[in-house]
């Protein structure tokens, strides 16, 4: 779209199916790779993205080509099915229903950068759970109790 600029900085979180741990480490890089290519096929900016073995953090500069429910549908779809062709395990492999997207300002975006690179550390402290809980609160999101991610099954 010609003369159209635009600075939309967007973080997704969703979860594994169930919360189930997953995303194992031996294929964690190249499930972000793949992601990775997914969201630079739709022209949109990868900013960071990691996560734990239950769930995962995206964090783009979003192009407005594309509305967001059709990006993480391309995601989480087209991520699912790659890893059940791949074999990577014994299970089949599903994301959970919906997801979170929160949006932030230039100012914000290396603190959420060195947020999602250090998941690791920030989960030793709190829950995913905790985590989510916090950002919808953060963010002042309406939710519905029966409809946030559960603790794993």
């Amino acid at each position: 779209m010609a003369n159209t600029y635009t600075q939309i900085h967007i973080q997704l979180v969703f979860a594994v199916k169930h919360r189930n741990a997953l995303i194992h480490s031996s294929f964690k890089g190249e499930l972000y790779q793949y992601i990775t290519g997914i969201i630079k096929n739709h022209n949109h900016k990868l900013l960071a993205i990691n996560g734990m073995s239950d769930h995962i953090h995206i964090f783009i500069g979003m192009r407005p080509t594309q509305s967001l429910s059709d990006l993480l549908q391309d995601i989480k779809g087209n991520s699912s099915k790659w890893i059940n062709e791949k074999k990577f395990l014994k299970v089949n492999f599903e994301w959970q229903q919906g997801y979170g997207a929160f949006s932030y300002s230039k100012s914000q975006v290396n603190n959420v950068i060195n947020y999602i690179n250090n998941q690791e550390q920030h989960h030793s402290i709190k829950t995913f759970r905790e985590e989510y809980l916090e950002f919808l609160k953060l963010f002042e999101v309406d939710y519905d109790e029966r409809y946030i991610f559960k603790e794993p099954l």
